[in-house]
């Protein structure tokens, strides 16, 4: 008698990888946590992630894309459903515009839980007695992971954007994975000044992410076209657990940097992300090749105004 064939599961490390790449976020903790929105009836499993300050839902253990995510960056407190029992596996988590019930399968879990999402959520292991030992321990290493974390951010964020885009609101939802797993495309500048930059230093790409004129959104401004470069925008609305082009016809996707994966992508590597460490090499080059060979005036304004793409096709 013949057996099934059975499908083979991906190994748990390639799902650890592919994790690491669309969410662009260390792990400091993992497992099975129940929840529900206030206003829903029904509790819902999820093997849940603690990556950074956002809590990732994947419908199963070893799906390789979540369903659902959660910033916690605006944490304002973790409450136990029944305050007079201390090992309470049930709490709820209140942010500033939410609520979120969370039950764990047992009470030393439920514990574990709430001790590490207040770790990295108020950067601080919670004085609670009743933790053991070892696990105080593992919170104290997150924590200070998280906190060289947040450090190297603020370092690459210094670098970045002048002191003016400091200073410019940034989308409101999700401003901790914004912060953490944010394209290196995106800088915090009008659609005026997103347009100089790439007018300006073409070398260093032609496709910028930007906050939207309702500080709620994004949008994208691209320069392309072979001869006469032509000036784009695209809004990128922020859903619940998505981003949406609006385009002709929408596209839905799971993270910012598949918007950028896909404006790419779509036009096969003629749109190129703005980063502006990556081109001061090919400026560099371009002033030693010009202080051997002159360039006529004409040639030199070509030569600023040159740039390899094609019309859109698809996101027109």
């Amino acid at each position: 008698m013949e057996q099934p064939v059975q499908t083979p599961q991906p190994a748990p490390r390639r799902i650890s990888q592919e994790r690491q790449r669309i969410t662009g976020l260390p792990l400091y903790f993992q497992g099975y946590l129940s929840v529900r929105h206030m206003k829903s009836q029904e509790f819902r499993a999820y093997w849940t992630e603690l990556r950074g300050t956002v809590l990732f839902f994947y419908d199963d253990k070893k799906a390789p894309t979540y369903s659902q995510k959660l910033d916690i960056s605006a944490l304002t407190s973790a409450t136990n459903i029944y305050p007079n029992e201390n090992d309470s596996s049930q709490f709820i988590l209140t942010l500033s515009n939410e609520e979120l019930e969370v039950k764990a399968d047992n009470c030393e879990y439920g514990k574990e839980w709430k001790g590490f999402i207040l770790t990295v959520a108020k950067l601080s292991v919670p004085p609670d007695e009743l933790l053991l030992p070892e696990q105080l321990t593992r919170m104290h290493e997150v924590l200070e992971k998280e906190k060289k974390r947040r450090i190297t951010l603020d370092d690459h964020s210094n670098a970045s954007l002048n002191k003016e885009s400091l200073h410019e609101s940034l989308p409101s939802k999700d401003n901790s994975s914004t912060a953490t797993a944010m394209p290196a495309c995106f800088y915090a500048v009008s659609r005026k000044e997103a347009i100089e930059m790439l007018e300006k230093n073409p070398s260093c790409g032609n496709l910028i992410l930007r906050p939207g004129s309702d500080s709620k959104n994004y949008a994208i401004t691209v320069r392309h076209g072979p001869n006469v470069p032509c000036i784009k925008h695209y809004r990128v609305m922020s859903k619940e657990t998505s981003y949406i082009i609006e385009l002709e016809r929408k596209v839905s996707l799971a993270s910012l940097q598949d918007v950028i994966n896909y404006f790419v992508t779509q036009t096969q590597g003629n749109l190129k992300p703005f980063v502006m460490g990556a081109c001061h090499n090919a400026l560099r080059t371009a002033h030693s090749s010009e202080s051997k060979t002159q360039r006529s005036p004409a040639e030199g304004q070509r030569h600023k105004e040159e740039l390899t793409g094609t019309p859109l096709l698809q996101l027109s």
